[in-house]
């Protein structure tokens, strides 16, 4: 090979390794390539997520309501308050547990008073207005004045009985100033839900439950307590219907007082609470409602027999209207008459 052809094939080898350096070496790597073409890809930004706050659950209408049954503070009771000068002393036992309760409910056995005159029966209560003291202590928030004790001593005695409980915060049902306010519902309210109270009695001489009367107490009469019910369930959520009736010292209710009761819970009433028989009764579901004839005693001087040192308290839980839950609490009464729950309350 001549030394011309040699320096040509030298040459072209030069030639063609520079356009391959120049080439190859310029062009990015596979990873730089990737990392110009990231680069150069405008990513927008996503707005941060608003996260919308999640609904407050709808409060549940519900109460707690605790009935008790008669409450007498005259007689022996009222002896042994005043000696030991104690207006709170009958429920000193079971005042925190009906403070517990959203409201608790009684049937006051007798007018609140100084005043007045007997009006003739063997057997006549009139506490001491002090005694207003230990009902306000122990937690009422609504009495029945419809029984046959609350006339024992005349107008003024009921009146001022009016007057004693209004000054103790305390409201009542069943009695007023004329017949329209006894039938008037006492209207309590609790989270929302709205709670009436409607007292009667068929125990009494008709001559203090006329339209008219002045003052005046709730009478049974069927066709009037139906009307007072719905008219009370117009304005509340729940009506509860009081009765003062029945046999004393009998355990078990008569076809009166379950006729009355029924016809209640027919016109709106979701729990009857009925006293008289200074016994307990017994208890029942009916009508999505809730009877009891009777509670018994709850303060009283009655220890002349098993059953009248038994009473029965009543704790109703009530939710949207409805009966949640019923719990009987069994009273049973100390020798100088405190009342005491028998099993403690859950």
């Amino acid at each position: 090979m001549s030394s011309r052809t040699v320096l040509f094939l030298v040459l072209l080898a030069v030639a063609v390794g520079s356009f391959a350096f120049f080439d190859f070496s310029s062009a990015p790597s596979r990873e730089e390539a990737g990392r110009f073409q990231a680069s150069e890809i405008a990513i927008p930004e996503l707005p941060a997520p608003v996260l919308e706050p999640a609904p407050e659950p709808e409060q549940k209408q519900t109460a707690t309501l605790l009935f008790v049954g008669d409450i007498m503070l005259s007689r022996n009771i009222g002896k042994i308050m005043a000696e030991r000068d104690d207006w709170r002393y009958p429920f000193l036992r079971v005042a925190d547990t009906l403070a517990s309760a959203d409201l608790t409910f009684g049937n006051l056995e007798g007018p609140i008073s100084s005043r007045g005159v007997k009006q003739g029966s063997i057997y006549s209560f009139r506490a001491d207005p002090r005694s207003a003291e230990g009902l306000a202590h122990a937690g009422f928030d609504v009495v029945s004045l419809a029984n046959n004790h609350m006339w024992d001593y005349g107008k003024e005695a009921f009146l001022d009985t009016l007057d004693a409980l209004t000054d103790a915060d305390i409201s009542y049902a069943g009695g007023g100033a004329d017949f329209k306010a006894a039938h008037w519902p006492a209207v309590w309210e609790h989270n929302g839900m709205k709670v009436a109270f409607l007292a009667y009695t068929n125990l009494i001489p008709i001559s203090f439950t006329k339209e008219g009367s002045q003052p005046a107490t709730a009478f049974i009469d069927v066709a009037q307590m139906t009307a007072d019910i719905q008219s009370a369930k117009a304005q509340a959520d729940v009506v509860v219907a009081s009765f003062h009736w029945g046999e004393e010292y009998k355990t078990a209710h008569n076809a009166e007082q379950e006729r009355i009761a029924k016809t209640a819970i027919d016109a709106g009433a979701l729990l009857v609470i009925g006293h008289h028989p200074h016994v307990p009764q017994e208890v029942e579901r009916y009508n999505g409602g809730v009877i009891a004839y009777s509670l018994g005693n709850f303060v009283f001087d009655q220890n002349f027999s098993q059953d009248t040192r038994t009473g029965l308290a009543l704790r109703v839980t009530i939710a949207e209207g409805a009966v949640e839950s019923v719990e009987e609490m069994p009273v049973k009464f100390t020798p100088d008459f405190q009342p005491y729950f028998a099993v403690p309350a859950q």
